[in-house]
């Protein structure tokens, strides 16, 4: 039976005032749907000197920083797409990292629209090419933290919209000052 073929004279017609599979859904909803089997989440940071906490590193004042996403991927940077579905009804969403913004815990912030590049000891003491901070004060204990902001765009049942988020995740690196003593 087709489409255009006439209906079996043994059928009946009835007016349902709501589809069979129910009234569509709130394509917000499917979008939230999607954005969450996307499961994203903060970065794992890429930074010189390494974490302090986790190595011992310590830096040197004046010497630049190398900040970079250490775990490029599409659930830290995108992009991603994922579907929602209700019955005949879906939603599209695409995420991708707007921006990251790294608080340097000396009153600076980064803003590197890169996931940056990640550093290796044939660059030196060579500034990064895309994201990095140099300090230049103080010696210290520096909280660093990275915030990854995400837009989703989606679309579904004539309709679209943007979600945003952010993810954050923190490391404490150490500076150290160089001093020379002459005799």
């Amino acid at each position: 039976m087709t489409l255009t073929d006439p209906l079996p004279t043994s059928s009946t017609l009835r007016w349902s005032a709501a589809p069979p599979w129910g009234a569509p859904p709130d394509p917000r909803e499917l979008a939230e749907q999607a954005v969450e089997s996307m499961q994203l989440r903060a970065i794992d940071i890429g930074i010189t000197p390494l974490s302090y906490t986790e190595t011992g590193s310590i830096g040197l004042v004046g010497l630049p920083q190398w900040l970079w996403v250490d775990d490029e991927g599409p659930s830290t940077w995108g992009p991603i797409t994922r579907t929602a579905t209700s019955g005949p009804y879906s939603v599209t969403a695409t995420g991708t990292v707007d921006r990251i913004e790294w608080d340097m815990g000396d009153g600076q912030v980064i803003v590197c629209d890169t996931p940056g590049t990640p550093y290796q000891e044939s660059f030196m003491d060579s500034r990064s090419p895309d994201c990095g901070h140099d300090y230049y004060e103080d010696d210290g204990f520096y909280d660093v933290s990275a915030t990854s902001y995400w837009v989703i765009r989606w679309a579904g049942l004539g309709q679209s919209g943007t979600i945003e988020l952010d993810f954050t995740q923190t490391t404490q690196i150490a500076i150290g000052e160089v001093q020379v003593i002459t005799q």
